[in-house]
């Protein structure tokens, strides 16, 4: 197959894409590369001229390769993952608002242009959990004690774009991490960015049926295929904190030939738009109702398979650019 992978500059010699993609050339297939941040984009005839059968995406939240990327789906290219449900996890106030419509337990959530006018959020909701809307990788993540705080701290925050705030969860200071890869889950712990010095060694863990759940219903909600939740276990039980499209998947064995797996056949199963967009509500809402009836089997990091999923093709797109 020949692929384009669109890379960001931060990510250029990052293990993750660069594995898969000497992963998928060591298989026979043509990867070029395009590097949306570090190249001059003739967008016009980049899609129309594009001869792969897939695009896929490693990006910052805010980088310019969703653009292109977008651009090849309404060419009705193939696009891993599906464009429009990458920009629906990466500003976090929409998929706060998608995922609270959809059933997913997820904090309440206020929206705000400028920090200033997160001073109208009531006392009693904090502590708060203050973020930009387009963050990645914990990026500017603050635990707000108090309104007094949290006016001491807009100066820091005015560079930061639109903000997100969400009362905050009172949890172990430990975050669980799923990954989605080939309708499979796997789960790690890891030191919340809001407990810098809780000393936790990230490793994979048994995946409880209760959370393996909630992340299968995350993918049906948004549309993702290859995705990580970070999740905490609060008082009330799991909630969702973060979604993310093309993660690093790490404490995945195997994680380059399990990805790159998942690439080849999501990109084997590109469908036009409209059909994509019929089939993906069907699978939605199937897999919703089965992840309430049905919870996926419990099984421990280290003996026997992981959780698998129903396979559920997305829609993707394809580019060019420099050949590795």
């Amino acid at each position: 197959m020949k692929l384009c992978f669109l890379v960001e500059e931060q990510y250029r010699h990052d293990g993750m894409p660069v594995e898969v993609i000497r992963q998928l050339t060591s298989w026979g297939h043509q990867v070029d590369v395009l590097r949306p941040g570090g190249s001059l984009l003739r967008m016009t005839e980049a899609v129309q001229a594009s001869t792969h059968d897939a695009w896929v995406l490693k990006t910052v939240s805010g980088g310019p390769g969703l653009t292109l990327l977008e651009a090849a789906a309404s060419a009705g290219m193939t696009t891993v993952n599906d464009a429009r449900s990458i920009r629906g996890v990466r500003d976090k106030a929409l998929a706060a608002a998608i995922g609270r419509s959809r059933g997913l337990p997820l904090p309440p959530t206020y929206a705000a242009a400028r920090p200033e006018l997160l001073a109208e959020i009531p006392a009693s909701e904090y502590p708060l959990v203050v973020k930009p809307a387009d963050g990645s990788s914990g990026r500017a993540v603050h635990l707000v004690s108090s309104p007094d705080r949290l006016a001491t701290m807009v100066p820091e925050l005015a560079g930061e774009g639109m903000l997100i705030a969400q009362p905050y969860v009172a949890n172990s200071g430990v975050d669980v991490k799923v990954y989605c890869v080939g309708g499979e889950l796997y789960a790690t712990e890891r030191r919340s960015p809001l407990h810098p010095h809780r000393a936790v060694r990230e490793r994979r863990i048994p995946l409880p049926a209760e959370v393996a759940a909630m992340a299968a219903q995350v993918g049906a909600v948004y549309g993702l295929d290859l995705y990580g939740v970070d999740v905490v276990l609060g008082p009330d039980g799991p909630v969702v904190v973060d979604v993310n499209d093309f993660p690093s998947f790490r404490q995945v064995p195997d994680a380059a030939a399990r990805v790159a797996r998942a690439v080849l056949g999501l990109a084997r199963t590109g469908r036009p738009p409209a059909a994509a967009e019929a089939a993906d509500a069907s699978a939605a809402a199937d897999a919703s109702a089965a992840a309430s009836a049905r919870p996926p089997q419990q099984h421990p990091a280290d003996a026997g398979p992981p959780l698998k999923l129903r396979a559920r093709p997305a829609q993707l797109p394809v580019a060019m650019g420099e050949n590795i």
